[in-house]
């Protein structure tokens, strides 16, 4: 079966691991994500996000940037197997070749420092999906669980004269006046709207001002876990009636609250099927896909890695959900969000 999944970090754990000196590849590797698995497990595309730490940056457009260049060099390398794609007809072109589809991504708005002109520069480098924030505040909004300000190296607002000052005191923490100026112009453009990290009332402003669909690339239910960073019911809904998609996460702690005897929230693959069940009880089958967060969440995971997603298909069915339903939530519902909006 064919599989798409809207968010993982293995670019940027490949700069880490750069950074550091080690030898690090997409093609095969240790990681959760490399290509030979992803080919073994019959993906169709792959979202790789450029994740952008603010608290470890203090210039993120200059790390968008050194990330960019590796998942570049890393296409280049690997065009055997897979290429990038901006656009619907590149997806459809890469499967007639039999080959893999990369989506870049872009985890962390402030990459732009708060200017539009940048966005355009984004956009021209192929990213086709950004979220507005990480976990820090920043100048178009608010986040879902924020850290505290004072771990940021990078300060929104200060070092870009063109980026707008962001009230950490205000009551209602959503999208900026910069942000919802941002969301005019990803729309404009055509980079999808990833609400994922985004607080509720910041998603409450997307919804309200979106005039396209968008999605949240890798969250969960907040009803079967309550983080900050799952979705509650009311906004599932909103998502679904908006048209949007909801990739749901496989990390441990975003799935359940209960700890194992380790005190480790461990992640298992029937309690991601149950948070599937959940949104699409909600929200219907058609904004359901995956966002496994693979390279950015730790190893506590029944689903190893990409390789293995027979094993969230075979629950699915325990779960009663129908093998046409199975191939919606693994890669139709979101191929048919990027026939929409690419």
């Amino acid at each position: 079966m064919k599989i798409i999944d809207m968010h993982c970090d293995t670019i940027s754990r490949i700069y880490q691991q750069r950074k550091q000196g080690k030898e690090a590849d997409l093609r095969e590797n240790s990681f959760q994500v490399d290509l030979l698995k992803m080919k073994q497990a019959d993906y169709l595309l792959q979202n790789f996000a450029i994740f952008i730490d603010l608290g470890e940056t203090d210039c993120p457009y200059e790390t968008f940037h050194s990330q960019l260049a590796i998942f570049q060099e890393e296409m280049n390398k690997n065009s055997d197997i897979i290429s990038p794609v901006a656009s619907y007809s590149e997806i459809k072109s890469n499967t007639q070749k039999g080959k893999m589809s990369a989506l870049l991504t872009l985890e962390e708005g402030e990459a732009c420092g708060g200017s539009l002109k940048y966005l355009q520069e984004m956009y021209n480098c192929g990213v086709r999906m950004m979220t507005f924030t990480w976990n820090f505040p920043n100048s178009l909004g608010y986040p879902a669980e924020p850290a505290p300000f004072l771990q940021l190296k990078y300060r929104p607002g200060v070092k870009n004269r063109n980026a707008q000052p962001v009230n950490y005191s205000r009551q209602n923490k959503g999208l900026t006046t910069l942000g919802r100026e941002f969301l005019d112009k990803m729309e404009y453009l055509g980079i999808i709207a990833d609400v994922s990290h985004l607080s509720d009332q910041g998603i409450k402003d997307v919804c309200e001002a979106a005039r396209k669909p968008f999605c949240a690339s890798h969250s969960n239910a907040r009803s079967l876990c309550q983080r900050g960073r799952n979705l509650p019911d009311s906004l599932i809904r909103s998502i679904a009636e908006k048209g949007g998609i909801i990739g749901v996460n496989y990390y441990g702690p975003f799935l359940s609250d209960i700890p194992d005897e380790h005190h480790c929230c461990f992640s298992r693959v029937r309690d991601i099927a149950l948070h599937i069940r959940h949104i699409t009880d909600l929200g219907g089958i058609s904004c359901i896909g995956l966002g496994s967060d693979f390279d950015g969440i730790d190893d506590n995971l029944e689903l190893k890695n990409c390789g293995q997603m027979e094993l969230l298909a075979q629950e699915l069915k325990k779960c009663g959900f129908y093998e046409r339903e199975i191939e919606q939530i693994f890669y139709r519902n979101v191929l048919n969000f990027y026939y929409e909006l690419l």
